[in-house]
């Protein structure tokens, strides 16, 4: 059974990166957005934001990788929608093929291709002036808390794209928790700064976490508290969405 999902889990992934290959022009248009953030952000309100001790960039460029992390799920939920769009779906469930393979597939193919999109933001941000000071180490366990978090979130994304099935839909609906959930914590301004009431939901949301722990990592600071965290978050949205995402999958 495990061994083959592992096989069915490689087919499909691999299936996965080789259609993106094939329209390079998504890949391109993934890495414009975060750096127009960085570069909007870094010089348009780095100079009105004060952060103790850091420059804004140091503050800024985690936060950019989490939110590309959350606006690339839509990409998850487009891709599953125009594979139900396409009649790819119905073939996948005539093969003997285990049904979460096609999905984990999907979203380790997603993952992957946020390597790419983690390499362009820290190189951006150190020709802006992003440094390190925590050491390589802790910053290559930076990329990797990144890459985990990206594909933890890319699951509830592929369940909204079962779940809705339509192309245009799914582009709208991905927006509704992704604008909240970024910048409705700790991504471009410290929480502190926020009235009370939302400081409660910014403190303690997983993209907060995620953020934080790799802010620890690459500039200093409490690293096991927020690390448990975002592993917490990380693994709860796998187990609950990849639960509700397989089972839409045996609906559809």
């Amino acid at each position: 059974m495990i061994g083959q999902l592992l096989r069915d889990t490689s087919t499909m992934t691999r299936r996965n990166i080789l259609r993106m290959s094939r329209r390079p022009e998504i890949v391109v248009f993934s890495l414009i957005s975060p750096v127009m953030f960085v570069l909007l952000f870094n010089y348009v309100f780095g100079g009105s934001l004060n952060i103790p001790g850091s420059k804004y960039i140091n503050f800024l460029i985690p936060g950019i990788l989490i939110q590309t992390a959350l606006f690339g799920g839509s990409n998850t939920a487009v891709g599953l929608a125009e594979d139900l769009a396409g009649g790819a779906i119905d073939r996948f469930r005539s093969l003997p093929m285990i049904p979460a393979a096609v999905l984990t597939g999907r979203t380790l193919a997603d993952a992957a291709r946020s390597v790419i999109t983690t390499t362009v933001i820290f190189a951006i941000g150190f020709i802006l002036g992003f440094r390190t000071p925590n050491g390589l180490g802790w910053f290559f366990a930076s990329f990797a808390v990144v890459l985990v978090f990206t594909w933890a979130m890319t699951w509830p994304f592929a369940y909204m794209g079962l779940k809705i099935k339509s192309v245009e839909g799914v582009q709208a609906a991905s927006f509704i928790p992704a604008f909240p959930l970024t910048f409705a914590a700790s991504t471009f301004a410290p929480v502190e700064n926020m009235p009370r009431w939302l400081q409660v939901f910014a403190e303690n949301q997983p993209v907060t976490q995620a953020v934080d722990t790799i802010r620890a990592m690459t500039q200093g600071g409490d690293i096991a508290g927020p690390l448990f965290r975002t592993v917490l978050w990380s693994v709860g949205i796998v187990v609950v969405f990849g639960f509700l995402a397989v089972r839409e999958y045996r609906r559809v």
